[in-house]
């Protein structure tokens, strides 16, 4: 009897133990991805939602199995780094960076936090990976192509405009890809016996003095590099190269719906999607070390016939039928 007593007690404490350590284990936490956007929250509303539809097809529910901490610098760059820590300060599982200013400031803040790039260019270059097959550190993503797509950015361009020989290339100092980006542009020119002169707007204080001294030079069509300067002020941007009736060309399709003549690139939107298939393997486990850099899937060609009649120019038609879009 004392025996049995014993195993019934022994039996009790068990089971006691077992819902003890049952109460005491945590509920599975709500994962959390911070997105560092360098604009306005209207402004990467879209690349924002395409990102979360991507996650969403994976699997992860917004609200239940993950949550997103979106931050904005609002055109700020000096912003960035107090965002990124704040973000770290918050233990996010990732952060997700779409340019040169964004990516440098949360590589400098952790070593440790995965960190997803969207659109990124000269990835090995500048220091984010140690190369495409193995990032080996943690930073991986999708890279952007286009010192490569630059070559077609060009020909479009110039099958536009072809009387234009003298070709202003816009660069931003403070985007780590400035230098790879000129000498892409200059090939891209050379081939086509086209002459590339060099200009810098490093703040939008700097735009117009840039276009004057374009104007100055006799340039005759304007090609901008991928900068996240660029791309927020945009519209201001292209008033002042449409002031002065040059043709523009881009890398990102938000810059011909602000009135820009032509863009071809990747499609950001479609690299955010692509972006969340590895933050999803990251949040299941994987080192960012462990997954090569992407190349974005899908390109794009967007010209603006309203602007082409502004500046007095026709689009030809074998433009038009390779066009993605035409905005008429």
């Amino acid at each position: 009897m004392i025996a049995r007593r014993a195993i019934c007690l022994s039996g009790g404490l068990g089971m006691l133990a077992a819902c003890l350590r049952s109460h005491a284990q945590p509920l599975k936490s709500i994962r959390r991805v911070g997105l560092i956007f360098f604009s306005t929250e209207l402004g990467w509303a879209p690349y924002r939602e395409a990102f979360v539809q991507g996650m969403r097809e994976l699997g992860w529910e917004e609200g239940k199995g993950v949550t997103y901490l979106s931050v904005y610098a609002n055109g700020d760059v000096t912003r960035l780094k107090a965002l990124a820590s704040d973000l770290i300060k918050k233990n996010v599982d990732a952060i997700v960076v779409s340019d040169s200013p964004t990516a440098h400031a949360a590589q400098e803040e952790t070593s440790t936090v995965p960190i997803v790039f969207v659109g990124l260019s000269n990835v090995v270059g500048n220091g984010y990976v140690a190369s495409l097959a193995r990032p080996g550190g943690n930073v991986t993503g999708v890279a952007s192509q286009f010192e490569e797509v630059l070559v077609k950015l060009i020909e479009v361009l110039h099958a536009i405009v072809p009387h234009a020989r003298r070709i202003a290339v816009l660069v931003n100092e403070n985007n780590l890809s400035h230098a790879a980006f000129w000498n892409a542009a200059q090939n891209a020119c050379g081939a086509l016996d086209l002459v590339a002169s060099r200009f810098v707007a490093n703040s939008r204080s700097q735009f117009a003095p840039a276009v004057e001294d374009m104007v100055r030079v006799r340039s005759e069509a304007v090609v901008v590099s991928n900068d996240f300067l660029f791309g927020s002020e945009r519209v201001g941007l292209h008033e002042l190269l449409e002031s002065a009736h040059l043709p523009d060309a881009y890398g990102y399709r938000g810059h011909v719906f602000a009135g820009g003549l032509l863009s071809y690139g990747s499609n950001l939107v479609a690299s955010y999607a692509q972006a969340a298939r590895y933050v999803d393997r990251i949040l299941r486990g994987a080192k960012p070390a462990d997954l090569p850099v992407e190349q974005p899937t899908k390109f794009e060609l967007i010209v603006n016939q309203k602007s082409a009649s502004a500046l007095g120019l026709t689009i030809p038609q074998s433009v038009l039928l390779r066009a993605d879009e035409v905005i008429r």
